[in-house]
């Protein structure tokens, strides 16, 4: 899950970040990057120059930059809190991830005036006409590489209004954590196993190409099977087949190729190791081949969903139908 933050100055980005971060939420801000820039130059950070930092990297590289940096730290597998939002390229570069949810945290503007008063930072506007100054400079500008940050709140998927005691607040995070957390995308079982199978090809030593196949029951995978030479034979890409070591045009002399297909070694695996596939669904990254699709159906699988065409499709398909196996074609994950 990543959450990212937007709002104005002393709405309370600060505190929902703290506490996301002692939940295990990784921090991460794009005003880090501005820092670090101006260490590099030597230059006292102040807002004023964070924000003219900003407009110029957006200029030199593009208006999503500092999100882009940070995009490319992100692991799947964590939960990130992104602070300091203020450009909607920024917003659209982490659009990238279907986990993504840009929260606004709202305050009224004499609230907020005086939670910047209270916490005394030296460059913060301790009078109400420069604080109205600083909001019209942050929010918009006629330049589209400048700050946006309105543009940037409106893209908000959700608002977090922090206008009470500090334990509300935190009552108003975990609300919205549940909230994400029902509604987190999952893979359906087709992605699920077809990712699998994915990973899988990765294993095969073919020089031609790269195919899996994972045989599942009752939704667990009971076998997985990658192409290549047999077992104990020279390795593929190390010399083993002939055919595939002389680089020939696809589908050029078959019969002579000595790599055992993915869906083959996978059927082959379960009985080396004694299990049944009898009912089972085979997931391949490729239609079966004819000789594949014989074993299919004497192995009594009931159903094979693969991903891309193998050049033999049409005969496989009608001897699978013929034979009741269910067969389904599914898109990339």
């Amino acid at each position: 899950m990543i959450i990212g933050l937007t709002g104005k100055n002393g709405s309370g980005k600060g505190e929902v970040a703290n506490f996301l971060k002692d939940r295990g939420f990784q921090y991460y801000s794009l005003s880090d990057a501005l820092r670090d820039e101006a260490q590099k130059r030597n230059q006292e950070i102040t807002r004023d120059l964070l924000v003219a930092l900003g407009n110029e990297l957006r200029e030199k590289e593009g208006p999503g930059c500092l999100a882009e940096r940070i995009f490319m730290k992100l692991d799947p597998e964590k939960n990130y809190i992104i602070d300091s939002i203020r450009h909607p390229s920024e917003v659209q570069v982490f659009r990238r991830r279907n986990d993504f949810k840009l929260l606004r945290i709202y305050a009224p503007e004499r609230l907020r005036f005086e939670r910047l008063r209270q916490r005394g930072r030296e460059h913060d506007p301790k009078v109400w006409e420069d604080f109205l100054a600083l909001e019209a400079k942050e929010a918009k500008s006629g330049v589209k590489t400048d700050q946006q940050l309105d543009q940037a709140i409106a893209m908000a998927d959700l608002q977090i209004d922090n206008n009470g005691p500090l334990k509300e607040l935190h009552e108003k995070i975990k609300h919205v954590l549940v909230q994400l957390s029902q509604s987190a995308p999952r893979p359906s079982w087709d992605e699920y196993f077809m990712n699998i199978a994915k990973v899988t090809a990765l294993r095969s030593n073919c020089m031609k190409r790269k195919v899996a196949a994972v045989i599942v029951k009752d939704k667990r995978i009971i076998s997985t099977g990658y192409n290549g030479t047999p077992r104990g034979v020279t390795n593929c890409n190390e010399g083993g087949c002939p055919r595939c070591a002389a680089i020939d045009a696809s589908g050029k002399d078959l019969g002579e190729c000595l790599c055992s297909h993915g869906e083959e070694n996978s059927i082959v695996q379960a009985a080396y190791h004694g299990v049944s596939v009898k009912g089972a669904t085979l997931y391949t990254t490729f239609s079966p081949c004819l000789m594949c699709t014989k074993m299919i159906i004497n192995a009594g699988l009931s159903e094979v969903v693969y991903q891309a065409n193998y050049p033999l499709l049409d005969l496989s398909l009608k001897l699978l139908q013929q034979a009741g196996v269910t067969v389904r074609k599914i898109t990339a994950p």
